[in-house]
């Protein structure tokens, strides 16, 4: 049984560094009411300050699971404008990555009256990726004699659609290629960009219900292998005055895999005050299951009080 828990780890570290995509790992964090760190375009849209850390811890009881910590900020420029940042720390075994972007987005009002706007977006993102060799054991290969590390600049593209309670978000993130072979000139890609799509819908039967149904669809396409992944989403969201409260779920599967889901992920969250918490716990549905207990995401975060804006296109 410890083979084939070594022989597993081996082989997703492995899986890994191979398929290294040099940015924050996207699983559920998004849906911690921080649609900024899946996508800049929705920098600087809301009334507040906002601040969120996120800590995920992948695959518990597996040694050397991947492990992220990310800390996310945002807030407006003048009416139409915003910036935020994103810095993250991210470990998978030996294999680790550190970064951080910074992005703008500007907002246009494309009909006031039908509650209808478009954002364009930029980000610069900085990524470090190392290969920590000081704990191999047994290390045979005179071809591996120190710490291979490297530094990859590049950015994101996004452009966000909204009508009412819909939103339609299409991003493009690291639009350039690496110029270095540092790894493995045979297995590395050189190709990182990966193109994403986010929509959902906020309904409530009247607007001064305090009850909200969101549903919603996260698509992730990497140009590098053809691979793609699919979530699909459902939130609840119960409001008490400007406290909220929600519950939801997340299925996530490979696009040619629909009927054997990567997981199942409830979510849970609530806004009291300017602090906020959510949590959500992802139930593996593949062979990891056997050896893994699941993946825990948590998020803490404050909204400080910024003002309302003069243009209804950040509201």
């Amino acid at each position: 049984m410890r083979k084939r828990i070594v022989l597993l780890t081996f082989l997703l570290n492995t899986c890994w560094v191979i398929g290294q995509e040099l940015t924050i790992p996207q699983l559920s964090q998004y849906l911690s009411d921080n649609p900024f760190v899946m996508s800049p375009s929705f920098a600087g849209i809301g009334n507040y300050v906002k601040v969120r850390m996120n800590g995920l811890t992948q695959w518990v009881g597996i040694k050397d699971a991947p492990d992220t910590q990310s800390l996310s900020a945002d807030v407006r420029l003048g009416n139409r404008s915003g910036i935020g940042m994103v810095l993250y720390n991210d470990s998978n075994g030996e294999t680790k990555q550190r970064g951080g972007k910074v992005s703008f987005a500007h907002h246009l009002t494309l009909d006031k009256y039908e509650a209808q706007y478009l954002s364009l977006a930029l980000s610069f993102n900085l990524n470090q990726f190392r290969i920590d060799i000081e704990n191999f054991e047994d290390n045979n290969d005179l071809a591996v004699v120190n710490d291979r590390a490297s530094s990859n600049p590049n950015f994101d593209l996004g452009t966000l659609y909204r009508k009412g309670g819909f939103y339609l978000s299409l991003n493009v993130a690291n639009i350039l290629n690496k110029d270095f072979e540092k790894f493995n000139p045979i297995f590395e890609p050189n190709t990182l960009r990966n193109y994403y799509l986010y929509t959902g819908y906020q309904y409530r039967k009247h607007k001064r219900d305090n009850f909200e149904i969101e549903p919603s669809i996260f698509f992730q396409y990497f140009e590098n292998d053809g691979r793609s992944i699919t979530d699909i989403n459902t939130k609840f969201k119960w409001f008490d005055f400007l406290d909220y409260y929600y519950a939801g779920i997340t299925y996530r599967f490979l696009n040619d895999q629909f009927g054997t889901p990567l997981y199942v992920a409830p979510v849970i969250g609530l806004k009291k005050g300017d602090f906020y918490f959510g949590y959500s716990y992802q139930v593996i549905m593949n062979e990891i299951l056997g050896y893994s207990s699941g993946t825990h995401v948590v998020t803490l975060g404050i909204d400080l009080f910024q003002g309302i804006s003069n243009c209804s296109c950040t509201y």
